[in-house]
């Protein structure tokens, strides 16, 4: 299998609303959409705002 097969069988991601990297949830998901990196930086900047 050619890596151009496994790309076209391989799901679509939604990009990052950030960066617009790749992110782990497919095109189809609803609402804000952050790759990894984005996330955890999100998770740290929400952590200590209270």
């Amino acid at each position: 299998m050619s890596d151009e097969e496994d790309e076209a069988s391989a799901p679509a991601y939604a990009e990052c609303v950030l960066c617009r990297e790749p992110t782990e949830y497919p095109e189809s998901y609803k609402g804000i959409t952050l790759c990894p990196v984005c996330e955890w930086q999100e998770a740290q900047r929400t952590a200590c705002s209270g």
